[in-house]
């Protein structure tokens, strides 16, 4: 190297470009949140709410399931998005623990309220696999849009952040599916619907390190420190 040290670093400062840090874990979830709950509402419209709809709305039961289920989605995104961010407690990854655990119980709940009105035929499974690929396309808009945004981080840890990514559009998608879908068995639900949250987590977390790589950051002009 032929020219000195104080040279060389102004030749670096000359060519740098600046760098627009990105938002905190909690602006982005409204962000995230004000795309992906009128894409949802939309939907339901365009699918046309359940006829009891007003009725519904009325049950303890069905409020807190729909409740839960929102909160586990926002929080599942707050959890993603904090986690592609350097320096933030990795503890912030079991956001979602709290309302995913709500959620669960009250569908729990709900299983011993029909086996004790209607006996064994309360519990009764069938197949329903309509309700994974309803899932699936309602939550089809939130999960790219949540992609796309976690793919302008860093990806520390791929698999975790797709798989909160993962849990966020699935918990939107099964609180829609809930407005327009009368299957209100307990155990239906549980085994169909939260499955499906669950296993659409799943694949998404196995394609995390496909769609969240350090290649995809490689020339983007925002920085990963959030700007609080």
């Amino acid at each position: 190297m032929t020219m000195d040290t104080d040279a060389f670093i102004r030749r670096l400062a000359d060519q740098l470009e600046p760098v627009q840090p990105i938002s905190g874990p909690w602006i982005r979830t409204g962000t995230w949140l004000a795309l992906a709950i009128p894409s949802i509402l939309f939907l339901v419209l365009v699918k046309s709410p359940r006829a009891d709809l007003a009725s519904k709305l009325s049950d303890p039961e069905f409020v807190l399931e729909q409740v839960a289920a929102l909160a586990t989605g926002a929080a599942a995104a707050a959890a993603a998005f904090a986690s592609v961010i350097p320096g933030y407690r990795p503890e912030l990854a079991a956001l979602p623990v709290v309302p995913l655990a709500v959620w669960l119980g009250s569908l729990g709940h709900g299983c011993v309220q029909d086996w004790l009105r209607l006996g064994p035929h309360g519990l009764a499974l069938r197949s329903d696999w309509s309700c994974i690929i309803a899932i699936a396309k309602i939550g089809a808009v939130p999960a790219g849009a949540i992609v796309l945004m976690l793919r302008r981080s860093a990806p520390l840890s791929p698999h975790l952040t797709m798989a909160l990514g993962g849990l966020a559009a699935a918990g939107l998608g099964n609180f829609a599916l809930r407005l327009v879908h009368t299957e209100d068995a307990s155990m239906m639900v549980l085994v169909w619907q939260f499955g499906a949250v669950c296993a659409l987590s799943m694949v998404l977390a196995g394609a995390g390190r496909y769609l969240l790589s350090w290649r995809a950051i490689r020339g983007g002009r925002h920085g990963i420190a959030p700007v609080s």
